[in-house]
């Protein structure tokens, strides 16, 4: 398993065997020349208190790729004068993790720390979690471990009550912009690009320095005569997929942003973060269920059209297949981004499920019981029950809530869409209810 485990100082970098990818060779040699995470690391963030305090503790780095998680580790020993080692948790098991501790423990002894940097963290199973904790308690090791994955999902309490989560950002067009800058001095000469096509060169590494400057290596590599505009770009270069995991954060993410977008009555936004699910891969299937799911519980019966409406989409999709079923959903994505919105009968169902915890088994009131035997007639069920059809306005208001028990109230439509008329409904019924005694 040695070539699972960096144990190279900090102090003493590897010398050259070889040619070295551009990545590398432009790997920061201190924290000040990383790009792009200045709110951790700068003078007054997390990170840069911790070492001006010289109270550096265990951390979860958490991050999308390539925006220096690794780098920052292995800086972080050299800055610490800590012995770096690196493991990954795809490749390591609990055998290789008890010879990791081991050789720390022998460093304790010796007078040297261990700053141990584990990549992808969050693949580590609970019991390889939580066998991290007492070497990190007594202080054989300081743990980094870097995750893509949103740590409160995926890992354990104890682990996360012993680190301090500290968050990176992707790179934005300015980040990248410095960073293609520093491999053409590295590389002595300017790209061969125009100036769209440069920013097409940007928008295709998506945020992820690393992945620009594997583009950037692949670009000073070719021949060209003159300046490349962004038509020939594209065709010598393929765009990077858009980072997208259907099990993961950026699913969440992308599904609360198009929720939260329909909520919001935004119909471009909707189809925007529609779309980027679909181009990542998204099952159409899940995005039906969702959006029935919105026009049950944000529009509701402010426009009871909505719901038959996704289920009209979700129909033709199954009907129809990829690509054209897309349509259908992506139609119903602007209606129900149109529609009023209204959460009444959403809040009016979860008020009455408190309600019915709350009064357990009472019985309805005898009034509104059948009563089928004589026995049942001799108890007073269904005594002084009004038919309502026989009443004027076919509205007795009499009372149907358990005997004792205060009426509730749990659905108060709002002034908008189609509840605009069963608000006037509600109050003329309640009206009534008043002048008739119910």
């Amino acid at each position: 398993m040695a070539d699972l485990f960096d144990n190279i100082p900090a102090s003493e970098p590897a010398k050259d065997h070889g040619p070295r990818p551009l990545a590398d060779r432009l790997r920061p040699k201190a924290l000040g020349e990383v790009i792009g995470q200045d709110e951790v690391l700068g003078p007054d963030g997390p990170l840069g208190t911790m070492l001006a305090a010289g109270s550096l503790g265990s951390l979860i780095l958490w991050g999308p790729p390539g925006v220096g998680k690794t780098t920052i580790a292995r800086l972080l020993a050299r800055e610490t004068d800590l012995h770096f080692v690196q493991i990954s948790a795809i490749f390591s098991g609990v055998p290789e993790l008890r010879k990791v501790f081991e050789a720390a423990k022998h460093r304790r002894a010796n007078g040297e720390g261990t700053l141990l940097f584990v990549d992808e963290i969050h693949r580590f199973n609970k019991a390889q979690q939580d066998g991290f904790l007492p070497h990190m308690e007594d202080g054989t090791i300081l743990l980094v471990g870097a995750t893509t994955e949103n740590p409160s999902f995926e890992l354990n309490a104890a682990l996360l009550s012993r680190a301090q989560v500290l968050v990176l950002k992707r790179l934005g067009p300015a980040d990248l912009e410095r960073l293609a800058q520093r491999a053409e001095g590295e590389l002595g000469r300017a790209l061969p690009l125009d100036g769209p096509a440069r920013d097409a060169l940007i928008e295709m590494a998506d945020g992820d320095g690393r992945a620009l400057l594997n583009l950037i290596e692949q670009v000073m590599a070719w021949k060209v005569a003159g300046p490349l505009d962004r038509d020939q770009l594209s065709t010598r270069l393929m765009r990077r997929a858009a980072r997208y995991d259907k099990s993961g954060d950026e699913h969440y993410n992308l599904i609360s942003a198009l929720h939260k977008s329909v909520r919001g009555s935004d119909p471009d936004a909707a189809l925007y973060w529609f779309a980027r699910m679909l181009a990542g891969g998204e099952d159409p299937r899940f995005l039906a269920r969702r959006l029935t799911r919105m026009a049950v519980e944000d529009i509701g019966l402010a426009d009871p059209q909505a719901n038959a409406i996704c289920l009209d989409a979700w129909n033709s999709y199954e009907r129809l297949g990829s690509p054209e079923g897309e349509l259908a959903l992506a139609q119903a994505v602007i209606y129900l981004a149109l529609a009023p919105k209204s959460n009444a009968g959403y809040s009016a169902f979860k008020a009455a499920q408190v309600a019915a915890k709350k009064t357990g088994s009472e019985p309805p009131p005898k009034h509104i019981l059948n009563a089928p035997t004589r026995l049942m007639e001799e108890q007073g069920y269904g005594a002084g029950y009004q038919y309502d059809h026989d009443r004027e306005d076919a509205f007795s208001g009499q009372n149907y809530f358990p005997e004792g028990m205060k009426r509730g109230i749990y659905y108060l439509p709002v002034d908008r869409g189609f509840e605009r008329e069963l608000k006037k409904r509600v109050e003329w019924f309640a009206g009534l209810r008043a002048k008739r005694g119910g």
